[in-house]
């Protein structure tokens, strides 16, 4: 199937990442609430709670489901099981600006994993849009101030946001290089996200139960809950924006324009986030978000440019 980028795939790619955005600005806020494992577990539970009338469509595609299912096992692995649990536990011990610098390298890896398991040779041009894409990312957590690199310091949560980044990598390629029951399974989107999402449910709520059971096992204070309106709120949000919508529309965008393309409109997730960040501290735009902004977009533009 050839796969371009084209101005439907631009737009569906570009959904997702406003919406990472703010799944990072409320997994800080409520970081102290609940445990990450827990708060990913949650997410993926309520988000399938919303679609549960929907099961019919499902069932109707069981035997489709049947031949799909370990690659659905691995797509709720990747996806859902481990990308939103180790990126909100690298919260835990990792600041924001690390987090997502680490993140910001998003293209690369998918370029690599492409290439050493999917066998995708990386043109050139990946390269360097790859590289642009992360110059334009490192100027927005810079703020223009190469100085503040001095101010970085690696930590476990770097580690975690590593293994995320890699989970998603991965992810993105299981959807954009589909097995044959897969590919028919992805004819109603709706029914694919619910069997995604009933794998990763799965997934998630044996990293909670680890996450519950450690301490105990180790003699230590289990991980409390702390409920509030504003963790409700939360709740709502991750399981319905960035999990249920985002899901949809990066899905939709990979299929039409690649794993490797789609990578780099992840990295305008910290260019958002970096945004939303500034418009709630009452803070004007500044030049440097508009060179950040210019430089995503090349990387976009170089690396899905025609091959000659």
């Amino acid at each position: 199937m050839t796969q371009k980028l084209t101005a439907k795939a631009a737009l569906f790619l570009c959904i997702p990442p406003v919406l990472w955005a703010g799944n990072a600005i409320v997994g800080r806020l409520v970081a102290d609430q609940i445990p990450p494992m827990t708060l990913n577990f949650f997410r993926w539970v309520l988000a399938l709670a919303i679609v549960s009338p929907f099961l019919g469509v499902l069932w109707a595609r069981r035997q489709t489901l049947s031949g799909a299912t370990w690659r659905l096992v691995f797509l709720g692995l990747t996806g859902m099981g481990c990308y939103n649990s180790f990126q909100y536990l690298a919260l835990q011990t990792s600041t924001a600006m690390n987090v997502t610098l680490v993140a910001s390298s998003m293209p690369v890896w998918m370029l690599v994993i492409g290439r050493v398991f999917f066998k995708q040779q990386p043109a050139a041009r990946a390269w360097v849009g790859a590289s642009f894409s992360l110059l334009g990312v490192a100027v927005v957590l810079l703020q223009g101030d190469l100085t503040r690199f001095a101010q970085l310091k690696l930590v476990p949560g770097d580690a975690w946001m590593i293994l995320a980044t890699w989970a998603w990598a991965t992810y993105s390629w299981l959807l954009s290089r589909p097995t044959p029951a897969q590919s028919e399974l992805q004819q109603d989107w709706l029914a694919y996200l619910m069997a995604q999402m009933i794998f990763g449910v799965m997934w998630a709520g044996g990293f909670s139960a680890v996450e519950w059971a450690l301490p105990l096992a180790l003699g230590n204070p289990p991980p409390e809950i702390l409920w509030s309106g504003g963790l409700v709120l939360a709740l709502a949000y991750v399981a319905i924006c960035p999990a249920l919508l985002a899901y949809r529309f990066w899905g939709a965008g990979v299929a039409i324009a690649g794993a490797s393309t789609a990578g780099f409109f992840a990295n305008l997730t910290p260019l958002f986030a970096a945004t939303l960040s500034t418009l709630f501290l009452g803070e004007a735009p500044r030049t440097y978000h508009v060179v950040a902004f210019g430089l995503i977009i090349l990387g976009i533009v170089v690396s899905s440019g025609k091959r000659h």
